[in-house]
């Protein structure tokens, strides 16, 4: 999440279930050996103040085509079990 330096960031119970969600997946990635390189937490609409934002996305980010590949096995080998 960003906000300017000098304002105090709210974190609302939206914003904190996808921190918690993008927390849940980076350590399950973790342990299945997958990093992706940028998990974020953003409000949908950058002009919003995050106090009054209706609910907030983890954004993945990009990746490489061999993180694509580790993550596509992690997911495949799961549907497996």
């Amino acid at each position: 999440m960003t906000s300017a330096p000098h304002e105090p960031v709210t974190i609302t119970p939206k914003i904190q279930e996808a921190l918690d969600a993008r927390d849940a997946l980076a350590a399950a990635l973790s342990r299945a050996g997958v990093q992706l390189p940028a998990l974020d937490v953003r409000t949908p609409w950058p002009d919003e103040r995050e106090e009054d934002a209706r609910y907030a996305l983890v954004h993945l980010g990009v990746c490489s085509a061999p993180v694509a590949h580790a993550l596509a096995a992690v997911i495949t080998n799961g549907l497996t079990r």
